[in-house]
């Protein structure tokens, strides 16, 4: 007598895998998205789904259409700004002259107290 187990070699979940134990699967339409770089994907998505205008491509990453002659154009990445790079684009060269002036005149008032 070898064993005693009489389920071994088997895993949960094992058996046959029909529609009959798992069920109807929902209807599914293939929809064909395509990135800038000529990469066309297609996903499926349920018959009643909302489908998305955009889809990130799988292989480049790049945002995809479902536009073949016109897909969406890659994003555009921006520099890395350093903090004094955004006030410089808040206050002209004349804003921060006035505002060193007015913070060094109150520390000059502080002093002399």
């Amino acid at each position: 007598m070898a064993g005693g187990n009489a389920i071994r070699g088997t895993r949960v979940g094992a058996g046959p895998m029909g529609e009959s134990e798992r069920g109807e699967t929902a209807p599914r339409e293939r929809i064909a998205y395509y990135c800038a770089s000529g990469h066309v994907t297609a996903p499926s998505f349920a018959s009643g789904a909302e489908i998305p205008e955009l889809w990130d491509c799988p292989r480049c990453g790049l945002p995809a259409g479902r536009d073949i002659e016109h897909p969406p154009a890659p994003p555009r990445t921006e520099p890395y700004k350093t903090h004094l790079a955004y006030v410089k684009e808040r206050r002209s060269d004349a804003d921060g002259a006035a505002i060193l002036e007015e913070a060094l005149g109150r520390l000059r008032a502080s002093r002399e107290l």
